[in-house]
C-alpha cells in the first residue's frame, strides 16, 4: 500500500489528469456533444455524465474517451446513467493490458423494457420474482407456466424468491413466457460469472450477482426472452450488441469478462478507504486521450458483424470469436 509521501511524489512526476467535467467543457468535445444531442440537450447530458461520475470514484479513474463514448451511446439510445432509474451503467474496469482504466456500457433491465415499449411492437411487457407457494405449475419442456400470486404485499415480500418469470405480448397477438427456477439462475449466474463464482468460494461479496442477485436476474430472462424470441428494434440491436462492451475509439465493441477487473478495482478503494489514504488507479500507460466520434453512427460504425438478431447470447468463445459475453449488470440502487 503507497505511503502519503509516495503518493505526492507520484503526482509530481506525472502530468495533471483532465477530469471528465475539464473534458467535457473543452470546445471541440463541446461542439461535437451539440452535433449529436443538440444544443438543447448539450447542458443536460454533461450533467447526467458529470452527476454520474462523481458519485464513483472508481469510474473517475477510468478514460474520458471511454466514459464519454459510453455515455453518448446511451444519449443515442434516450437512456439515462442515473443509478436511481436503472435504465444504463458505465462501469469501471481496469485494462490490465493497456494498464488503464475504461468505463464499459452496460444495460440494465428497465433500459430493456424502455427500448421495448418505445419500439411500439409491445402490448405488454414483465419481469418479475416469484415467492415460495406463487408457482401453480411449470412443464419445463412446453415452458407452460401457472402462477397463484401472493396478493398481500407484506406477506408477499417476507417469502423466500424460488425463481423468475418473465413475459411480453406483441401488438399482434403473439405471447411469450419464460420461468427459470432459482438454482437454474444461480447455475447460469456461477458459469458466465467467474466472479460470482469466485464470491461463493471465499465467501466475499464484490459482485454484484453476489449484491443484488435479483436485478441481475431481471436482466438476464428479459435477454433470453427479447434476444429469442422477441422483435427487436434498431435500437435495441444496437443496445444488445453493446451491452457489456467498451466502446474504443473507432466505434468497435470489445467484449471483456471483466468481474475479476472490476472486484480488483473495488477492492483496492475499499483497502485504500480503510487506511485513510488516496485511491491510486492502475498505472496508466502514455496514450493520448482523443475526443469521441463527432457522430452517433461513428459510435458504432466499424463494429465487427455481429449474430443474426434473436441468437441465443451464451455462445462459446470459438463461435463468437470473442471472449466469452456473461451476462452481467451493475447493481440496482
Amino acid at each position: 500500500m503507497a505511503t502519503k509521501q509516495e503518493v505526492a511524489t507520484q503526482a509530481q512526476q506525472k502530468p495533471a489528469r483532465i477530469g471528465i467535467t475539464g473534458y467535457l467543457s473543452n470546445e471541440k468535445v463541446k461542439e461535437q456533444i451539440v452535433n449529436v444531442v443538440g444544443e438543447k440537450n448539450a447542458t443536460r447530458f454533461i450533467s447526467s455524465v458529470v452527476s454520474a461520475v462523481q458519485t464513483n470514484k472508481a469510474l473517475q479513474a477510468c478514460t474520458n474517451q471511454s466514459i464519454f463514448s459510453a455515455a453518448l451511446l446511451g444519449e443515442s439510445l434516450q437512456l439515462t446513467p442515473s443509478p436511481q432509474l436503472g435504465q444504463y451503467y458505465m462501469v469501471p474496469y481496469e485494462n490490465t493490458k493497456l494498464r488503464i482504466n475504461e468505463a464499459q456500457f452496460q444495460i440494465g433491465y428497465k433500459g430493456y423494457i424502455q427500448l421495448a415499449i418505445r419500439s411500439g411492437q409491445y402490448r405488454k411487457i414483465v419481469v418479475s420474482d416469484v415467492r415460495q407457494g406463487e408457482v401453480g405449475f411449470y412443464n419445463p419442456i412446453t415452458e407452460e407456466f401457472g402462477m397463484n400470486p401472493v396478493l398481500d404485499m407484506k406477506k408477499r415480500q417476507e417469502l423466500p424468491v424460488v425463481g423468475y418469470y418473465g413475459m411480453f405480448e406483441l401488438t399482434n397477438g403473439f405471447r411469450k413466457e419464460l420461468y427459470w427456477p432459482k438454482e437454474q439462475m444461480e447455475e447460469h449466474a456461477k458459469t458466465y460469472s467467474k466472479g460470482y463464482a469466485s464470491d461463493l468460494r471465499k465467501h466475499t461479496s464484490y459482485t454484484f450477482w453476489t449484491k443484488n442477485f435479483d436485478a441481475m436476474a431481471k436482466k438476464t430472462l428479459i435477454r433470453q426472452l427479447i434476444s429469442k424470441w422477441g422483435i427487436m428494434s434498431v435500437e435495441m440491436q444496437k443496445a444488445y450488441e453493446a451491452d457489456m462492451g467498451v466502446l474504443d475509439e473507432d466505434g468497435s465493441v470489445r467484449y471483456v469478462d471483466n468481474e475479476q477487473d472490476i472486484i480488483d478495482v473495488y477492492k483496492r478503494q475499499i483497502e485504500a478507504n480503510a487506511n485513510k489514504e488516496e485511491f491510486i488507479p492502475a498505472e496508466p500507460a502514455q496514450i493520448e486521450e482523443k475526443p469521441a466520434p463527432k457522430t452517433v453512427a461513428d459510435v458504432t460504425a466499424g463494429a465487427k458483424e455481429k449474430e443474426p438478431v434473436g441468437k441465443d447470447m451464451n455462445v462459446s468463445a470459438k463461435e463468437k470469436k470473442e471472449q466469452p459475453l456473461p451476462d452481467f449488470m451493475t447493481m440496482e440502487q
